[in-house]
C-alpha cells in the first residue's frame, strides 16, 4: 500500500512537471501563430563590422554549467532550434504600426534598419536569472534597464533577449513594470518590443497588470519604489500609454478578462480628468508622447482611444459602434455633456456584459465612497446605470450611504442622479426598509419645481410602500400628506397620477398615532379629488375615486361610501358642502380655479360645489378671483336662477 502511494506521487510530480513544459509550449506556437515571423540576418553580420556589446550585458553571463534551457531537452531538440525560437519572439515584437482612429496616420514605431538584429551571441542565461533574481531581487531593476538599453542600441543584441524579459517579469512583475516605466516614459521602441512580448503571455500579463493598474489609477503620478530603492514618480499616462501597446497584441484579451472592470475604470478616470484639468507637467509630458508616435494631441483623445481599443478586445465591438453612431464619443470628450455620455456607455454595455459591469460598478463604488471624490458627476452616472447589475447584499449599505449624501448635494445634477438611484434601491424589500431615514428629504423635495425630480421622489415612496410591513409614522403621514395635495392639480399627468395613489398609501398605512392629525388634510382632499373624479384621463378618474372611497373609510363615513359606489356625485357634493357650511367659502375658493379648465368635465364638476343659496353670500365675499371668475359669480349672485349660472361656468 505504501508503495502504491509512492508511486502515485511520483506520477502526480512526474504530471505537474508535463504540464509545466506544456503551458511553454503552448506559449511558443502562440507566438508562432501569432506574430510576423522575420528572419534576422547571418550571424556573419555580427562578426564583421558590428560593435562590441557593452560590458552591462557581459556581467550577465551565465556561470559555467547552469542550464540555458527553460525547457528540459526533447531527443529531436537541439540549440539551433531553441535560437530559432528566440528569434521568432523577437521579430514579432519589432513592428509596431498602429492607426490613429482620429486621423487615419499610422501611428507607433516602424521596423527601420536600425532596429537591434538577433543573433546567437551573448545570451544572459535564464538559469542565471533565476538564481539571481532569487539571491538579490535589487539587481532586477539593472537588468531591466540593461534588457532595455541593448534593445534600443545599434549594437547586435542575443534573440533570447525576449524570453529573458518574461522571466524576469514573471518572477519580479513589479520591478520590471516600474524600471520600464521610469527608463522609458513615453514608451520608445525598446519598451515597446518588451511591452508586446509581456503582452503576448498570458500569465506574465496576468502578473503584470496589477502594478500597472496602481500607476494608472494615481493620477497625476505614482511614486512606487522598486527593490533597488527608487521611487522617481511615474507619471500615470506613461502607464496608459504602456497598457495601449499591450492591448494591441492578439490575444491578449483572456488576462484582460480579469482586470478588465480596474482598466475600464483607470481609463474613464483619465478620459474624465484630462478632460476636467491637465497640469503643466502633464501637458508637457503628452507633447512629447503625441510628437514621437503621432498620437492624439489632446490626452483625453488618446484615453478614449485606448478605451475603445480595450472594448473592442472584450468584443464589444457593436457597443463601440453604437456609441459613435450616437455621438456618444464626442459627447464623452466635452466637460458639461460627459455625464450624458458615460451613461449612454453604460447603458450599452448593460446589455451585452452584465459580470463586467458589476465590476465596474464596485470599483466606482469604491471612488465615490471616498470622502472627497474629485470629478464624481461622470463616474455616479455610470454607477446608477448599472446600480442593478449588483448583488445589494453586500454592498446595499454603501450604495445607500452614497446615495444619501448626493440627495442632499446643491448640484441638481447629482441629486437627480442620486434619486434615479435610490428608485432602483427602493425596489429590494431589504433596502426599502432601510430608507426610512430619509423621509423628511423625500418630502421637501415633492415641493421642488423640476417635475423630474418630483417625480423620482414620489416613486422612491410609492416602492417603499408597496411593502406592506412597513408603515408611515405619526410625524411623517401629515407632512406627506399635506405636500402632495397641491400634486393632484400637477400639469404632469404621471406626476398627479402617483400623487393621489400615494394619498391612498399614507391613509392606508399611517400607525394609529398619526390617524389623528391625518383626519383633517383628508378632509380637505376630498374637495379636488371629487372634481378629478369626472377627469377625461380615465386612470386620474380611476384613481380619484379609489382614493375617496380609501378616504371615506379612514374618516368611518359610511354615507359618503354609499354614495361613491352609486357614482353619485352631485349628492357626494351637497353632502361635503352640508357638513360644514363655516367652510363653504374655502371649498369654493378651491374650486374656482377649475372653471378655467380647459376640460368641460372639471368644469361641470367644479359648479357642484357652487350651487347652494345659502353660498351666494359668501361668494360675494372672496377676493383674488379672476375678472371672468367675478363676472360669472356677478351673473349667479344677481341671475335668475342657478341652472343659467351652471350654464355659463361650464360653457366657458
Amino acid at each position: 500500500m505504501t508503495a502504491d502511494l509512492d508511486d502515485d506521487a511520483a506520477l502526480d510530480r512526474t504530471q505537474e512537471k508535463d504540464r509545466a513544459h506544456g503551458r511553454f509550449r503552448r506559449t511558443v506556437q502562440m507566438f508562432r501563430k501569432f506574430m510576423c515571423i522575420r528572419r534576422g540576418k547571418t550571424s556573419t553580420t555580427a562578426t564583421e563590422g558590428t560593435a562590441e556589446p557593452d560590458s552591462g550585458l557581459t556581467e550577465l553571463q551565465a556561470e559555467p554549467g547552469v542550464s540555458t534551457d527553460i525547457t528540459a531537452p526533447s531527443g529531436d531538440s537541439d540549440s539551433p532550434m531553441n535560437d530559432h525560437t528566440a528569434k521568432t519572439l523577437m521579430a514579432g515584437t519589432e513592428n509596431m504600426a498602429i492607426t490613429n482612429t482620429d486621423t487615419g496616420e499610422t501611428q507607433g514605431i516602424p521596423n527601420t534598419d536600425t532596429m537591434p538584429i538577433p543573433t546567437g551571441i551573448h545570451a544572459p542565461e535564464l538559469g542565471y536569472f533565476k538564481e539571481s533574481a532569487d539571491s538579490s531581487q535589487q539587481q532586477v531593476p539593472a537588468m531591466v534597464r540593461n534588457i532595455h538599453q541593448r534593445l534600443g542600441s545599434h549594437v547586435t543584441v542575443d534573440a533570447r533577449l525576449p524570453i529573458n524579459v518574461l522571466r524576469l517579469a514573471e518572477e519580479h512583475p513589479a520591478d520590471v513594470v516600474l524600471t520600464l516605466l521610469r527608463c522609458a516614459p513615453s514608451c520608445d521602441r525598446a519598451a515597446t518590443m518588451m511591452w508586446r512580448l509581456i503582452g503576448l503571455s498570458g500569465s506574465t500579463l496576468e502578473k503584470v497588470l496589477p502594478t500597472l493598474l496602481c500607476v494608472m489609477e494615481d493620477w497625476p503620478l505614482n511614486s512606487l519604489s522598486t527593490s533597488d530603492g527608487d521611487d522617481t514618480p511615474v507619471f500615470a499616462l506613461a502607464a496608459t500609454l504602456a497598457l495601449w501597446v499591450i492591448v494591441q497584441v492578439p490575444r491578449c484579451h483572456e488576462a484582460m478578462n480579469l482586470y478588465s472592470s480596474r482598466i475600464f475604470v483607470a481609463l474613464l478616470s483619465h478620459v474624465v480628468i484630462t478632460t476636467q484639468q491637465m497640469p503643466e507637467e502633464v501637458d508637457h509630458f503628452w507633447r512629447v508622447c503625441w510628437e514621437e508616435h503621432r498620437l492624439p494631441t489632446n490626452p483625453n483623445r488618446f484615453a478614449v482611444q485606448a478605451m475603445k481599443a480595450l472594448l473592442c478586445r472584450l468584443r464589444c465591438d457593436n457597443e463601440v459602434v453604437a456609441m459613435g453612431r450616437k455621438r456618444g464619443w464626442d459627447t464623452l470628450l466635452c466637460a458639461d455633456t460627459q455625464h450624458y455620455a458615460v451613461g449612454l456607455l453604460a447603458r450599452e454595455m448593460r446589455r451585452v456584459s452584465l459580470p463586467m459591469c458589476s465590476g465596474i460598478a464596485l470599483c466606482l463604488l469604491g471612488l465615490l465612497s471616498r470622502e472627497e471624490p474629485r470629478w464624481d458627476l461622470p463616474f455616479l452616472a455610470f454607477l446608477v446605470e448599472v446600480l442593478e447589475c449588483l448583488d445589494l447584499r453586500e454592498c446595499g449599505d454603501s450604495v445607500l450611504e452614497m446615495m444619501s449624501r448626493y440627495l442632499l448635494s446643491e448640484c441638481r445634477q447629482r441629486c437627480r442622479l442620486a434619486l434615479r438611484g435610490l428608485v432602483v434601491l427602493s425596489k429590494d424589500p431589504a433596502m426599502a426598509r432601510r430608507m426610512g431615514s430619509l423621509s423628511q428629504q423625500l418630502v421637501e423635495l415633492l415641493g421642488d419645481e423640476d417635475g423630474e425630480v418630483v417625480r423620482m421622489s414620489l416613486s422612491v415612496f410609492m416602492n417603499v410602500l408597496e411593502n406592506k410591513d412597513i408603515l408611515v409614522s405619526s410625524t411623517t403621514a401629515p407632512k406627506l400628506a399635506e405636500a402632495l395635495l397641491p400634486l393632484f392639480e400637477n400639469d404632469n399627468g404621471h406626476v398627479q397620477l402617483l400623487s393621489i395613489h400615494l394619498f391612498s398609501k399614507v391613509m392606508e398605512l399611517v400607525v394609529d398615532e398619526g390617524k389623528k392629525p391625518l383626519k383633517t388634510i383628508v378632509n380637505r382632499s376630498l374637495y379636488p379629488l371629487v372634481i378629478y373624479w369626472d377627469d377625461e384621463n380615465w386612470h386620474v378618474a380611476k384613481a380619484s375615486r379609489e382614493t375617496l372611497i380609501c378616504a371615506a373609510k379612514f374618516l368611518k363615513r359610511r354615507d359618503l361610501k354609499q354614495l361613491l359606489k352609486k357614482d353619485q356625485k352631485l349628492k357626494f357634493a351637497e353632502r361635503l358642502l352640508a357638513d360644514d357650511r363655516s367652510r363653504v367659502a374655502e371649498c369654493v375658493r378651491r374650486a374656482l380655479p377649475f372653471m378655467d379648465s380647459p376640460q368641460q368635465s372639471l368644469r361641470e364638476a367644479a359648479a357642484r360645489f357652487t350651487g347652494p343659496e345659502d353660498c351666494k353670500d359668501r361668494l360675494a365675499e372672496l377676493q383674488s378671483v379672476s375678472p371672468l371668475q367675478s363676472d360669472m359669480l356677478s351673473l349667479w349672485i344677481h341671475g335668475p336662477s342657478l341652472s343659467v349660472a351652471i350654464y355659463l361656468l361650464t360653457a366657458t
